[in-house]
């Protein structure tokens, strides 16, 4: 069963005031994804990041976070990527493609650019398990993405 990370502040090994994170948000789920956007914003904010040295970009849908991903892990200026999105499962097994490939790309745009690109991105049955993660009982995976973001900058 899902239970939520720690949240809030995180030692961190690295000054985070001149760290630069881009925040990767797909549009389709935009109730859901707009909660995690929130979570991470507050995750990073609360452990010594400036608003604004984080950058937001918005795609279309889940699929598309990788290629955003790639695209702002390679600018020099952005120390770590964050991708936010929502997937849930439907009567066809779009799902099920979905969520591979945009696992799969996530985890290319990190080698390829060798910065954290970190997977926050709900793959849930229903819309109530989604919101479960977005702020709900089972706490805000935005944050939790924020967070293990601010650990790989330590590693």
């Amino acid at each position: 069963m899902a239970g939520p990370l720690k949240s809030g502040k995180v030692k961190s090994e690295v000054s985070l005031s001149k760290k630069k994170f881009a925040i990767i948000v797909a549009e389709w789920n935009e109730e859901i994804t707009e909660a995690l956007y929130e979570g991470a914003v507050a995750g990073l904010t609360a452990n010594g990041v400036k608003k604004g040295h984080i950058i937001r970009k918005n795609v279309p849908g889940t699929f598309e976070l990788s290629l955003g991903a790639l695209w702002m892990g390679e600018k020099k200026d952005i120390d770590a990527v964050i991708c936010l999105g929502c997937v849930i499962q439907g009567e066809t097994p779009h799902f099920d493609y979905i969520c591979q490939g945009v696992a799969y790309g996530v985890t290319e745009a990190a080698l390829k650019t060798r910065k954290p690109v970190i997977f926050g991105v709900l793959t849930t049955l229903n819309k109530q398990q989604a919101l479960d993660r977005a702020g709900g009982k089972y706490g805000n995976k935005g944050e939790e993405a924020a967070l293990t973001a601010i650990g790989m900058l330590n590693f």
